[in-house]
């Protein structure tokens, strides 16, 4: 991008050449995607009740990236922008129903089928796309369940029960269900807001399931990947596994829930009453709407903020658990010297932050989220380290495509994190965009985050002494030169994409 290259183009080619030389014509990759996973990791400090070792131990075996932002903060537009190499603003896909503007990007663009045409065996399991994209990989097996570990037809209520879905004791039961015993959903008790007509179970719940780890659509799927990672291979693989938790319904076994505090000790996020004060409509609009989860009036009129933290928490630790066997099984085959490691998360989530729960807004508990690349053993310049330039989860097909010797694609959007990987404290001076919906974006750069909305209202926030947002500088008139600075870049930015 513009603002950029005068940074990046030396340290590229030097990244470039040094990388051809240190490590096989093609490795290995492992590709490791998590659901609304925010900064509740260790490594992060998002969270201090987080328990997170196996994720820890990849960051401190690879290079952390604290600063990474997705390019739509929802499901389906962020992994259509991933996978494709191309943003909302190029395709038109900016959330996962509706508010679309154009149609998926055609398959030629797709990350699993350039690799495939590069000589690889693509396999994929979980959530990777949005929905099961068979068309993609050579071997799909998809256990994506959302529901998990109830089937979506378990969880459905039946005509009889709906009338209670968005009654003060909402009840819908489920015989003979998981564990071979009967379940009262939802688990919290909590009344549907999003879909009191519909017979589709309530998502927004939480609460522990005392179940075998394997009744988990998560572990099937580590097993699953597992068994490939086993399996002798004739040519390099790209193994992309995909997993579900912690997005909503918050639904870990019962043995995750008993590792944490208990709720009375658990710590809510950072929020301040007032946050809300000096945003625009537009803003509130987006924080105070429920499309993503629920409100965070219902949360608190029925005293459930801590037992929602719990559950989210409870997951993480359930999916780290998944991550720490997956990444075992990777250690002791012969691909261990030879793999890249990424994992990611699609975009973050709120828990409160801002009254929101969910997804699908311009802050930075939304955009940010955790990325980490782990080297192959003879890559030993990234490990243990740290970066917190702004960078993207649309740099991942670029430095892919580096890093595995593929052949170059012309029109694929982002940057090679390989200059960075090589020196993290590189000080590139870049911002990378969010659409969050059409004409609304956000920029993050090294220390400011800028957002502007269709309607033209503002937010400025400095990361460096206001990390939670809580203060908009955007009518500040100390803060005008870099309100301009900020816009004219994320112009430029725009029309670099478009």
């Amino acid at each position: 991008m513009k603002s950029s290259l005068p940074f990046i183009l030396l340290p590229f080619a030097l990244g470039f050449t040094a990388l051809a030389e240190e490590n096989p014509p093609q490795p290995n990759v492992l590709f490791i995607a998590v659901d609304d996973l925010n900064d509740w990791i260790g490594c992060m400090k998002g969270h201090p009740q987080a328990r997170t070792p196996n994720i820890d131990r990849l960051a401190e075996r690879g290079m952390l990236f604290t600063n990474a932002h997705c390019a739509a903060p929802v499901c389906l537009a962020s992994r259509t922008a991933l996978f494709s190499g191309r943003y909302p603003d190029q395709t038109g896909v900016f959330s996962n129903w509706g508010k679309t503007k154009g149609k998926a990007p055609a398959k030629s663009w797709q990350m699993p089928l350039h690799f495939a045409a590069s000589g690889y065996e693509t396999l994929g399991a979980g959530k990777l796309y949005h929905s099961a994209s068979p068309q993609f990989f050579d071997d799909y097996y998809d256990t994506e369940n959302r529901w998990s570990p109830f089937t979506q037809e378990q969880a459905r209520y039946i005509d009889a029960e709906l009338p209670t879905k968005s009654s003060a004791k909402p009840r819908h039961l489920i015989q003979n269900g998981p564990g071979g015993r009967d379940w009262i959903l939802p688990l919290n008790g909590l009344p549907s807001e999003r879909n009191p007509d519909s017979n589709e179970g309530e998502s927004f719940d939480w609460g522990p399931v005392d179940v075998a780890d394997e009744e988990m659509g998560d572990t099937r799927v580590t097993q699953w990947a597992t068994k490939k990672i086993e399996e002798k291979r004739a040519k390099p693989f790209f193994l992309g596994v995909g997993y579900y938790r912690p997005h909503i319904p918050l639904f870990a076994p019962q043995q995750d829930f008993d590792s944490l505090p208990p709720v009375e000790a658990i710590q809510l996020p950072a929020s301040i009453p007032d946050d809300l004060d000096d945003i625009g409509e537009a803003g509130r609009k987006f924080a105070l709407d429920p499309i993503t989860a629920g409100t965070h009036k219902l949360v608190t009129d029925h005293d459930q903020w801590q037992e929602a933290v719990r559950a989210y928490l409870a997951c993480i630790t359930y999916v780290d658990r998944q991550i720490g066997s997956l990444v075992t099984a990777l250690n002791a085959s012969p691909h261990a010297d030879n793999t890249w490691i990424i994992l990611f998360s699609d975009h973050g989530w709120q828990l409160g932050e801002k009254q929101h729960w969910g997804k699908w807004t311009g802050w930075r508990a939304s955009t940010r989220l955790p990325l980490i690349i782990v080297p192959p053993a003879s890559f030993q310049a990234a490990r243990g380290k740290v970066c917190a330039e702004a960078v993207s989860l649309m740099d991942l097909y670029p430095t892919l495509i580096e890093v595995c010797n593929l052949a170059e694609k012309k029109g694929v959007a982002g940057q090679s994190l390989v200059p960075l990987m090589k020196n993290p404290a590189l000080e590139t001076g870049r911002g990378v965009i969010t659409a969050f919906d059409p004409g609304n974006h956000a920029l993050s750069t090294r220390d400011w985050r800028y957002l502007r909305y269709h309607s033209g209202e503002e937010e400025l926030y400095d990361i460096q002494a206001d990390p939670h947002e809580w203060h908009n500088l955007a009518q500040d008139t100390a803060h005008q030169a870099r309100l301009g600075e900020l816009r004219t870049q994320l112009e430029e930015e725009l029309k670099n994409i478009r």
